[in-house]
Parts: structure tokens; sequence; C-alpha cells
């Protein structure tokens, strides 16, 4: 330690004192920061964290830095080790001794971790603090942890550390996964982890038929439950969404809100359709905040009928994410009525759930709360779940109040599919077309939209009417995986523009836009049957899919902005209103 023998004892009380005013100050900043300025005691330390009796005594330097608590005197010195009690006489002679040829023997500490508490010898400490130096040599007697304590540790990370070493006591999650990291910022979670971990052993020895010991159920848990989740949070960085938060915090906080989605909803939701959804709600990121408050804003002011939706390709975007899944489809909505065009849709989402391997998640939408708990609603749920079952798909039917544009639009956000009865299509009339609630969710739903016209189809021929626009793109999109995934044979029909164009610059056009859709489809591996037609679009369209027995039309949604289109009409609307089939509306 640097020193200088010439010291005098009043300038050591001198220096004392400035170190007690120092004090003052470091216990005021602390009470403006939220930050303790306290010691730790050892033994609250060594009783939270349930450590035993040291271990081999060794002589060595150690970081003043590092030295965070005291043996029974915790009190008496601020955490950097500035005095609170008026000893000026014995900390002026420890000056004295330190800065002189005598010197003074080593202190004694114990060493938890990565920090170090002071046996005896806390005066020598405040002194060389004090002289600023970086170590002081101790003897140092090390006392095992299963827990790591570092020296910027805090009272409220104490809590935590204790509570961690009697998750690890009683799981020895240590020593089953020693690589992994279920650090908290929250007191309180480790006792919700260990309830997880309890009821999948529950649900392990139910599927096993027998007694599953808790250290098996523990590394299982994290295995199969615990990673999975971390790993959509990894893949959606979501902690960049959430400064100061650990993994094990965000699986614990996702676990809570999808719960509670699930058990709003009536449905079950995929950890990264919660995920997607706790990030979009609370995430305090600026821009998301602002994107928050447009949306209510836009909500408001702007009628359902004329409201445009998530742009083209952001369902897609939410697909990539999902890297893992290997299914376009995993996730059904299908809305249903009572009536025997519901019932249809219904079984023409079966037929896509089979092919996928999906779940469905069926709603039917009432006017009145005494709707939804009458007997006829109740009758309407239990239909539901018996045709699921003779089919051998999971479903659950919810019951929803409200508009049913609304609903639909609202719950399409946790599926990757929306299939509706083609009952009532958009009218020619432009009031009608205003008031067409099938028209408000092909414009509003954020997901793909499947059709149903009269009857079910067996979803073996498919058309995809391509333009190049973007939302036809979308429909490109959707139509390669569907051939490729199904193996069904697949027509493109591309209709020639012969409006407003000089001779030969349509042709050009045309040819272009099939060949970017033939290029995309043959780097997927899927060949396709092209084809250019002339006239009205949706003549063209029908007209290709009755030459070549399609039985599913896949095509882009409206175009133009919503008011251009209740003035100008569509081509999807003139479709929807002429045919027999389903048609795939992408977005």
């Amino acid at each position: 330690m640097p020193g200088d023998t010439s010291v005098s004892f009043l300038s050591a009380v001198h220096d004392f004192w400035r170190a007690r005013r120092q004090a003052g100050m470091e216990e005021v900043m602390a009470r403006l920061t939220g930050k303790s300025a306290d010691l730790l005691s050892y033994e609250e330390v060594r009783k939270k964290l349930k450590v035993g009796p040291g271990g081999v005594r060794t002589l060595k330097d150690i970081p003043l830095d590092a030295i965070v608590g005291s043996v029974g005197r915790y009190h008496d010195f601020t955490r950097s080790f500035l005095p609170r009690l008026d000893h000026a006489d014995r900390w002026a002679r420890v000056k004295l001794a330190v800065t002189s040829m005598a010197g003074l023997p080593p202190i004694e500490v114990y060493q938890i971790g990565e920090t170090y508490f002071v046996r005896d010898g806390h005066h020598r400490v405040s002194v060389a603090r004090d002289l600023e130096a970086t170590h002081i040599q101790a003897y140092v007697t090390e006392v095992p942890s299963r827990v790591v304590l570092s020296p910027d540790a805090e009272a409220d990370e104490l809590i935590l550390k204790g509570e961690y070493a009697g998750f690890l006591q009683a799981t020895h999650f240590d020593e089953l996964r020693p690589e992994a990291d279920l650090s908290v910022t929250v007191p309180g979670q480790y006792p919700l982890i260990e309830e997880h971990i309890g009821v999948h052993r529950y649900f392990m020895g139910l599927e096993q038929q027998r007694e599953i010991p808790y250290e098996e159920a523990v590394a299982h848990w994290y295995d199969t439950v615990y990673l999975p989740v971390v790993q959509v949070i990894r893949e959606r960085t979501i902690l960049r969404e959430f400064p100061g938060r650990t993994e094990a915090d965000l699986y614990l906080w996702l676990a809570e809100h999808r719960a509670q989605l699930e058990a709003e909803l009536g449905w079950q939701i995929r950890p990264e359709a919660a995920a997607t959804d706790l990030v979009t709600r609370f995430s305090r990121n600026l821009q998301r905040v602002v994107a928050r408050v447009r949306e209510k804003v836009l909500d408001v002011v702007t009628p359902d009928e004329l409201e445009a939706g998530p742009g083209p390709g952001q369902w897609r975007r939410e697909r990539f994410e999902a890297r893992h899944r290997q299914r376009l489809f995993s996730d059904i909505l299908v809305a249903v009525n009572g009536e025997e065009a519901g019932w249809q849709a219904l079984e023409q989402a079966l037929e896509v759930a089979r092919r996928e391997g999906a779940r469905l998640h069926g709603l039917h939408v009432l006017p009145s709360e005494v709707q939804a708990q009458s007997e006829e609603a109740l009758a309407l749920q239990a239909e539901f779940s018996r045709r699921c079952q003779t089919a051998g798909v999971s479903g659950r039917l919810a019951l929803e109040v409200g508009k049913v544009p609304r609903k639909i639009c609202e719950r399409a956000a946790w599926t990757d599919l929306v299939v509706l009865s083609l009952t009532y299509p958009p009218a020619p009339q432009l009031m009608a077309r205003l008031g067409s609630g099938l028209r408000t969710v092909i414009l509003r739903c954020s997901r793909p939209l499947l059709v149903v016209p009269t009857s079910a189809s067996s979803l073996s021929r498919a058309l995809l009417a391509y333009d190049g626009s973007p939302k036809a793109d979308e429909a490109l999109f959707v139509a390669t995986y569907v051939a490729g995934s199904w193996a069904i044979p697949l027509v493109v029909v591309t209709v020639k523009d012969t409006k407003g164009t000089k001779d030969g610059e349509g042709d050009r056009a045309t040819g272009q836009t099939l060949a970017r859709a033939r290029e995309y489809l043959e780097s997927h591996g899927v060949q396709a049957t092209c084809v250019v037609e002339s006239g009205p679009v949706a003549e063209a369209v029908l007209r290709t899919a009755d030459e070549h027995q399609s039985d599913l039309i896949i095509m882009g949604g409206y175009g133009s902005s919503p008011v251009l289109e209740v003035v100008l009409g569509s081509a999807v609307d003139q479709v929807l209103r002429a045919s027999r089939r389903p048609m795939l509306i992408c977005r």
C-alpha cells in the first residue's frame, strides 16, 4: 500500500473527520439513488445462501473493492468503508501504524463467491481505502456456495441470491444442468418455478404411468418446457424489449401472460403468439409505444368498414420469426353460427387441419352475454367438439359477444388461417359493399382467409391468380407452400392488361409478371402450369379454374385503399359472388 511515514497524529485525525463527512454524503446519495450504503451482514448472507462452515485458510492479496460486508460490525462503516461512528482516535492510530515502518498484520476475511466479509481489521480496510490502495493482505477463509455473489451485490440481490440458493438446494439444478442460468430480478419467483416443475412432474407420471423421481422431472422440465420457451425469447430478441430482465424473468412472465390469454380467449395459445402479444402490449420501446398510441387513435376515428388493417407481408414476417415451425397453418380459426353454411366451413377447416396437423379454434359470436350462456350456445360448443373428435382433430369453440367482423379480426392474431362460410358475398351496389361484414374481414384481417361457398372442397387442385402486386406476392408465397407441402397440382394465371397500354406493352408486362412467379416457384422446387388470359379479371380467373378443374382459388386481397375499393369495386368481390370453389385470400 502507498504510505507516508511523515503523517502526524493530528493529520490522521483530520483525515478521519474528512472521511466521516464523506460517509454522510454517501448516505445522502444512497437515499437519492435508491441504492443502499450499508455493508452486508455476513451472518445474514450465510443464512440466506445456506452456506456451511468455512474451508481452508490462506494468505493472499485481495481487492478492496470486493470487500462488501462484515462479521458483526456492518453498521459501523458504509459500503465503501467510510467510518460512521466517532472513533477518531482508533482510526487515526491505525493510519499512523499503516504509514509507519511498523505496519499492521493482515486482516481476516471470509470469502463467499467473489466477495469478502471482514472478520477482523475493519479500520485497516477503511484506512487502506482512504489511502487509495487497491489491494490488502488478508487471511482468507473460503466458504463454499452454490451461487455466485458479486461485489456489487445489493440487499435486494441478496434476497434473490438467497432464494436461488434455496431453489438449488431443493432441486439440485446446478448439478443437473450446470451450464444453465435461472437467475431472476424479482423476489418470489423461485417458488413459482418449483410449482411449474411439480405440475410437470405430475403430468409426466400420468403419461408414463409411474412415479417420476424429482430430479428426473427437474431435468425434463428444463429440456422440454423451459428451453423451448427461452428459444422463442432468443429468436425474437425479446430481452432487448425489456432491459434489465433475464430469460427466467421472461419465461415466468410469458407463462403467466399465456395463461391469462387462454383463460380470456378459451383457446390454447402458442408460446410464440403469446410472446408477440407480450411485446406488443408491454414493451417500453419508443417505437412500440408510439405504435400503440397510433393504433388506439385510428381505432377510435376510423370506422371498421374503412380500416385497412396490417400491410402486405406482415403475417409472413411473423411466420419467418417462428423458424422452428415446419407447418404454415398450425392454428386455424373457424367461425360457426349453427347453420349449415357454418358447419361446411368447419368441414373445410377440418380438411386443412388434417393435412397440417393443426388445432382448430372455433368462434361463435353472439349479441349478448345472456345468449352466450344459453343452452343453444352450449349445445353448439358440444356439437363442435363432437365433430372435431370424430375427425381426429384437436378443437375447441369459444363464445364471444360483440360485432362478428371485429371479433374475427381480433382473434385472427392468435392463429395462422381464418376459415369463413361464404353466406353473403359483397354485393355489387356501393352501399351494400360498404355494409358487407365479409368485406370488412377481408380488409382488416391479419391472416390469410379461406372463404367456403356452399360445400367443402377436397382441395386437390389449386389455382393462383397472380398480378405481381404486393398482396399477390403473399398469395404466391402461400400457393407455393400449399402446392409443395400438400403435393397438389398448381395453375398460375395472369390476366393481360389491355387498357391504356401501347401495342406490345401489355404482353411484355404480363410475360415479366408470369416469369417472376415461375422463377419463385421453381426456386422452391414447385412446378406449375402457367397461363396467360385476357379480358375482365374475374371472368378470366373463373374460366381458367373451370378449364383446369381447380377446386381452390388463391389470390391477393383488395389492392386499392378501402375508400377506392368501395367506390370502384374489386375483382375479389366479383370472384366471391360467382365462384363455387373455396377462395384463399391473402394479404
